[in-house]
């Protein structure tokens, strides 16, 4: 299954299954098929995406041939940012 992210203010951001559910875990928004982040709420998601990051570089190494956390949620960042600035929504899975 894909998810689709989707605001007015960028391009659709398509991820698969797996990574979008483990990015929407960390943004709190844990088994929504179907959701919504307002404009106020996402520095709370950028907050927690940056969190994961940072928990997750200061563990052992990853194996190198595995993608981070980091590369992995940087089109999600981007696109949250994006949104933050322009205090535009972002909904998915509608």
């Amino acid at each position: 299954m894909l998810y689709k992210f989707k605001s007015k203010v960028t391009g659709d951001l398509i991820m698969l299954e797996p990574d979008a559910k483990r990015l929407l875990k960390i943004m709190g928004r844990e088994n929504q098929a179907k959701g919504i982040f307002l404009a106020e709420q996402i520095q709370t998601a950028l907050a927690a995406l940056a969190q994961a990051i940072a928990d997750e570089e200061s563990e052992v190494p990853q194996d190198p041939k595995l993608v981070s956390l980091r590369h992995r949620s940087q089109p999600m960042m981007k696109m949250l940012q994006t949104c933050q600035d322009k205090s535009a929504d972002v909904v998915w899975g509608v």
